[in-house]
Order: C-alpha cells, then structure tokens, then sequence
C-alpha cells in the first residue's frame, strides 16, 4: 500500500518580531498509507490544528517537505495548490461556515457549481444522494437556522465529499456536538473510511479518537510518540470500550 501524505522535517514557524520568530512545528516526519484512518491528539497549543493546517496546504511551511498522492506541494503556485485541494482533499471544521442565505443543498453544491467540472444536473444528483446516504435528504430545503448542530455536521461532510476526495482533513469536527451526535458522525467518517478514503482529523476527544486507527500524539510542535489500535469495529460496542481503555492508558503514559 502507497502512502497518500509523506511528511519530511517539517517545521513552521511565525515572524513575532522583527528579530523574533516562534517554532510552532519541529522537524515532524509522518507517513501516512492510503485508507488509513488517523487522528492527533495533544494539549492546546501542541500545534495540531497547525500541523492540519499545513500538511495539506492550507498554510505555508517555513522548511521541510510535503507529498500529497505522490505529488511534492512544498513550493507549489497559490493557484495550483488550491486547484490541488479542490480535486483532491476534503474539509471538515468544527464550525461550519454555511451560508445563511442558502438553503443546505445549495452549500452543498455551491463550490462544484463554481468549480465546473460536471453538469448542474449531476452535481444536484450527487448531492442528494449524498444526503441520503448521511441521513439527512429531508433537509435540502431547510436553510442553515432549521439545522440541528449534528445535522449542519453532516452537510458539512456531504460539502467535503462532493469532489471525490482521496484525503479528508478534519479539524475538531465533533468539538461543538453533543455525545449523540458526536457518536453518529464518526459512525459515518468510519464508513467513510471503509470505503477507502483516508482520514486525518483532530480532536482532544479520546472516545473519538479510540475510533480511529492510529493516533499521533503532538507536544511543543513535535509528535511525540503514536498508538495503533487497528479498524474500529462499528458494531462492537465492547471493543469500543477496550479501544477507550487502551488509549487512555497509554495517554496516561505518556504524560497527558
């Protein structure tokens, strides 16, 4: 199996100062295979979220190297990079960022439509069906006010999934949920997974993250050490207890 993301010394830092300059990652070098499913752990300010931000281009490295499906995007043109995330990567934040003034497909679709390369027609199609398979193809309707919390979640990843992408990037997509809705939304990322897309998400949620299959831990810009904990069996309620288990003992550990 290939590995989708190769991380080689990346490091980032941001200008204080004119003489002054914060390391916000040191030297990180992370593999990750295709289909994998991962998720990275750490206190605030251990640089997750820039760690995220970074790997998949959203944010400029200082040094090091990044490739992307076998691609190097390290010193890649704004506009190319962009293009880059668009075909290929998919996004999931803890807030949103729907337009009030649309109604839920329409957020869905709105950046196909932008982007062009199919038919109106058939990206309305894969929309709808897309809210069919998260559960929610009543909504497309509705506008962003007649939305639960874990249903706007849900077009959120309907929204990421439009371009097919090889690779979803998530940043705390279950921060703002309740236990419920947070457990029904990595049910969907896990079936997701199963599909063959890989997964990188962040979260300080060790339930969450006992579902994924790998977890980084992060400190002062460095990843620290990592767990293994192989698929998340979905209909095994006693694994996912053991899985829980495991990885906070092992956080305990390692000092968290």
């Amino acid at each position: 199996m290939k590995d989708i993301l190769e991380v080689n010394n990346l490091n980032k830092s941001y200008s204080l100062n004119k003489s002054e300059e914060q390391a916000v990652l040191r030297n990180i070098d992370l593999r990750i295979p295709e289909g994998q499913f991962v998720s990275v752990m750490g206190a605030s300010g251990s640089g997750k979220s820039t760690l995220l931000y970074t790997i998949s281009g959203m944010d400029r490295m200082t040094s090091g190297q990044v490739r992307f499906d076998q691609e190097d995007i390290s010193s890649l043109p704004d506009k190319t990079l962009a293009a880059l995330r668009r075909n290929k990567m998919g996004f999931i934040f803890q807030q949103i960022h729907l337009l009030k003034n649309l109604t839920l497909l329409d957020n869905i679709v709105l950046s196909e439509y932008l982007a062009g390369r199919e038919s109106r027609k058939a990206i309305n199609r894969r929309a709808r069906e897309l809210m069919s398979e998260m559960g929610i193809a009543e909504l497309e309707d509705r506008d962003v006010t007649q939305a639960s919390g874990g249903q706007l979640q849900r077009v959120g990843i309907c929204r990421a999934l439009m371009n097919r992408p090889k690779m979803i990037f998530g940043d705390e997509p279950t921060g703002a949920l309740n236990s419920k809705a947070t457990s029904e939304i990595m049910a969907l990322l896990g079936r997701i997974n199963r599909s063959g897309t890989t997964i990188l998400l962040v979260t300080h949620d060790v339930k969450v993250a006992a579902r994924t299959e790998r977890v980084l831990l992060m400190e002062d810009g460095r990843i620290v050490g990592e767990q293994h904990l192989g698929k998340y069996e979905q209909d095994r309620n006693d694994d996912a207890k053991l899985r829980e288990e495991k990885l906070s003992s092992w956080l305990l550990q390692m000092g968290v």
